[in-house]
């Protein structure tokens, strides 16, 4: 009879903890994003990554969720924020020392861990060696470039640690790795303005810098004859690119180079334009500029690499093309696309809700079924070092 007791006593608390399991699906969620240090959240320029944070972080909050975000100190957010440093690193006076700061960053992050359902890391692979040892859940979206040396040796060591993609071109390059979803990016579905009537020029936005392909750009406008305008950042790593081969390309009459630009510009100036040139070299993760111009109801011009095929559809949102010539015949044409079709491909598949909706599967899957903290450290043979 006893051995009976114990038995059913057992039973009643693995069934309570079943229907808690269940019952939390449908609560609110507390949930940490974790964001890099190196913008502010949102950026008061350029910064992708920061960004996005900034958009899911709102939308989370906005749904009722308990969002803290671990951020620089000059972040503006509804959520909770735990400033780690005064002012983002890139635009501070005397640049500080990134890795140390978020360092200190993840340590915090980790000290408050057991006050979260689920924390979000958006800072690459640092914090990988202390999430696997945490007992709350967590995962990382990777927002950037996967094809640099010893990344994919990196993951088959962490290969616990879950990941999301922005685009599924994205994993390509890390196949093996433990990819538990795709989540493309979103933006708040009134923050740009929907605009049928355009001037007449083409926009470039982002950054200047080999991979980018301003001077594919430039060459497009001219074959046109259409005046090209450049709202782009030049970062200090690529400051000897931009003297060597851009700055003389600038001095043309039809190109107008402005600088860095912030969100409440960019509506004027992306959805006065004709067309957004995207020519990029590289496997973009993503380009949240093309969704941004969507938004407006400009259509894209893009080289076909990366995500570029997962976020625009070939003649209906813009063109993709695969060099210069066909470029070009799709710059003269793309009158022909229907703006308020590029709107509306917005607003189906790029909004910040829609996005945050998607996170939120994730998460509560997550903590539906954890992984055990230390499972695959504790299954490592302790006589195997490096990363093979």
């Amino acid at each position: 009879m006893r051995a009976w007791s114990v038995l059913d006593q057992a039973g009643t608390k693995f069934a309570a903890f079943s229907r808690r399991r269940q019952l939390w699906v449908f609560r609110l969620v507390r949930i940490a994003q974790v964001a890099p240090l190196f913008e502010s959240v949102p950026p008061h320029g350029y910064g992708g990554t920061e960004r996005v944070v900034s958009y899911l972080t709102e939308a989370l909050v906005a749904e009722g969720h308990e969002v803290t975000l671990f951020a620089a100190g000059d972040s503006v957010t509804r959520a909770k924020l735990v400033p780690v440093v005064d002012h983002s690193i890139r635009l501070a006076a005397q640049r500080p020392e990134w890795l140390m700061w978020h360092t200190v960053m993840l340590d915090r992050v980790f000290e408050m861990a057991e006050a979260f359902d689920v924390i979000h890391f958006h800072t690459d692979f640092l914090h990988y060696p202390m999430a696997r040892r945490c007992r709350t859940p967590s995962l990382t979206t990777m927002h950037g470039r996967l094809d640099m040396p010893d990344l994919a040796a990196l993951h088959r060591y962490f290969a616990d640690q879950p990941l999301v993609s922005i685009s599924d071109s994205q994993r390509r390059l890390m196949p093996d790795a433990r990819w538990v979803t795709t989540v493309h990016h979103g933006l708040p579905r009134d923050l740009y303005r929907f605009r049928l009537a355009h001037d007449d020029y083409f926009v470039f936005i982002g950054r200047i810098s080999p991979e980018k392909r301003v001077d594919r750009a430039i060459e497009i406008a001219i074959a046109c004859g259409t005046k090209l305008r450049i709202a782009a950042k030049v970062d200090p790593a690529d400051e000897a690119y931009f003297e060597r081969e851009v700055r003389r390309l600038l001095d043309h009459p039809l190109v107008e180079f402005v600088g860095e630009i912030g969100e409440a510009a960019k509506g004027d100036f992306v959805g006065g334009a004709r067309a957004m040139l995207f020519p990029i070299d590289w496997p973009e993760p993503f380009g949240i500029v093309m969704i941004e111009a969507l938004a407006c109801g400009t259509p894209v011009i893009a080289y076909a690499c990366g995500s570029v095929s997962e976020v625009l559809e070939h003649g209906v949102s813009g063109y993709i093309v695969r060099n210069q010539d066909e470029a070009i015949d799709a710059a003269r044409r793309v009158g022909a696309i229907d703006r308020s079709r590029c709107r509306r491909t917005f607003e189906e598949r790029f909004t910040a809700k829609h996005m945050a909706s998607r996170y939120l599967e994730v998460y509560r899957e997550l903590v539906r079924s954890p992984a055990p903290p230390m499972a695959r450290v504790r299954s490592r043979d302790p006589s195997r070092r490096g990363l093979a």
